[in-house]
């Protein structure tokens, strides 16, 4: 799901460009949310995965001093 949102923006980000070049940019400007939604919700997704890791590292951690 990581890769897909960024693949989701950055093809979202090219047909942007690439339709307003075509058509314009004053129809299209209020597209780019979009991209930018995407890659947003890429950095949570990555932000998220390693503050998962470090709290399964802590919990870890307290298993073997509790073990100890």
């Amino acid at each position: 799901m990581l890769y897909f949102w960024l693949f989701a923006g950055i093809l979202s980000l090219l047909g942007i460009t690439i339709m307003g070049f075509v058509e314009g940019f004053e129809l299209w400007v209020f597209y780019y949310i979009v991209p930018i939604i995407c890659f947003f919700m890429y950095l949570v997704r990555k932000w998220m995965m390693k503050r998962m890791e470090k709290h399964l590292q802590f919990l870890e951690e307290q298993q073997k001093n509790k073990n100890s």
